[in-house]
């Protein structure tokens, strides 16, 4: 991860959607003076993604101005709603997940993802909120790698590394967006060319991503891509959970399941030195559940090298298919998060740079360690370690990985 810059999320004045709140508006609260009626609609807006109870309806997608580039290119947000009344939220810069609601055991809704409330807060922060991950998620040891006997170089972004991509990786693209069909729930595919070169990767690749909330209260995120050269591939999705709610506090208290017999061990710099070491009798055992909180200060290198945990764990799968990775309990609400992925690896990050300093969605303060991120993936730097699970895509063959988020309370 990188430090994050101090970022205000303040909507645009003259944005459609404070128009259409401001509408709303009595004849007399027009009269108001500006800078009061500016507050009132600003915190209209801020509104959509707070706590609300939910109606169960007919599952839908509707789309609303999100804002726009500074070329004038406008970006849309689209607003997926399921049959129980859970909520997604997805920008097409970036084919972010902006906000997503949950149930707790009292079937009252809140949003348990990070974000921001307009595009130029999206824009500015550099924590990755909700962004779709490539052309390569994780790190890049040394920004570079070789690939049938050709070295390419990478933007380094990260330190000596290039991480997620690259400074203008995926998450900082502008998507096209649709909605499709989908008998799961409400759909909408994203889809992006990224150009032979881009960000110092070779060959065209096409990708799409098709995000479903749904009707089982789960969020699914279906990934693939093609290649007109040899290229390597991870994408990812980089949610940031607090299932407390966004901007309620740390999440220590959390307690995590994680599906894993072993984790890749890194060095200084956040690389994997290339062994898969047990995590039986260390801070990264996960296999039975534990508190976020418990250990992660103890006095262990690897701990201090990732200033908490933001390493990458090796899954005890049977098969290519869908299996249970990890499984998230906040005692607090009763929310739960299952995750199911058909990837061979998962990176589960607890927001250690972030430092208070980002004000999000509602204008809430994200604290350190204020949420966690369950990354499902290929091993970070596996172009460089021939003995990890290949990236490699070749013309002619097709990148597929499914992850779901899968919400429910007890």
């Amino acid at each position: 991860m990188v430090r994050i810059a101090s970022i205000q999320s303040t909507p645009e004045p003259g944005s459609p959607t404070v128009q259409a709140r401001a509408q709303s508006l009595t004849m007399e609260g027009m009269m108001l003076h500006r800078p009061i009626a500016a507050v009132c609609a600003a915190l209209l807006v801020c509104a959509g993604f707070a706590q609300a109870p939910a109606k169960k309806g007919q599952p839908n997608v509707k789309k609303q101005s999100y804002g726009k580039m500074p070329d004038g290119t406008p970006v849309d947000l689209y607003l997926l709603t399921n049959a129980n009344g859970m909520e997604a939220h997805l920008a097409a810069y970036g084919g972010t997940l902006v906000s997503l609601t949950a149930p707790d055991r009292h079937g009252a809704f809140a949003d348990v993802v990070l974000g921001m409330d307009t595009l130029d807060g999206c824009r500015a922060q550099t924590a990755y909120f909700g962004a779709l991950i490539g052309r390569y998620g994780n790190r890049i040891g040394g920004g570079q790698f070789t690939l049938e006997g050709k070295t390419y170089h990478l933007p380094i972004n990260d330190g000596p590394n290039t991480l997620h991509g690259g400074p203008l990786g995926f998450g900082k693209q502008l998507w096209q967006a649709r909605e499709v069909a989908s008998a799961e729930g409400p759909a909408v595919e994203f889809s992006y060319l990224s150009k032979d070169g881009e960000e110092g990767f070779p060959g065209t690749l096409t990708t799409k991503v098709v995000y479903t909330l749904t009707n089982k209260n789960e969020l699914k995120i279906d990934y693939t891509a093609v290649s007109d050269k040899p290229t390597v591939v991870n994408l990812t999705n980089h949610a940031y959970f607090n299932l407390k709610g966004a901007g309620e506090g740390d999440i220590l208290g959390h307690e995590v399941t994680i599906n894993a017999s072993r984790f890749t061990p890194v060095d200084s710099v956040l690389i994997p030195i290339g062994e898969l070491r047990a995590v039986k009798g260390t801070p990264f055992d996960f296999t039975a559940a534990t508190a976020i909180g418990a250990r992660i200060e103890t006095d262990d290198q690897q701990i201090k090298f990732g200033k908490g945990y933001d390493h990458n764990w090796v899954l005890d799968k049977t098969g290519a298919g869908l299996t249970k990775a990890a499984e998230v309990y906040e005692p607090k609400t009763g929310r739960v998060l299952e995750v199911w992925t058909t990837e061979p690896a998962l990176q589960f990050y607890t927001g250690n740079f972030l430092d208070g300093t980002i004000h999000g969605k509602g204008g809430k303060v994200y604290p350190r360690r204020g949420a966690f991120c369950m990354e499902t993936q290929h091993y970070p730097d596996s172009p460089n370690h021939p003995a990890f699970p290949t990236t490699e895509l070749k013309p002619g063959a097709t990148y597929h990985t499914t992850t779901v988020y899968s919400f429910s309370a007890k």
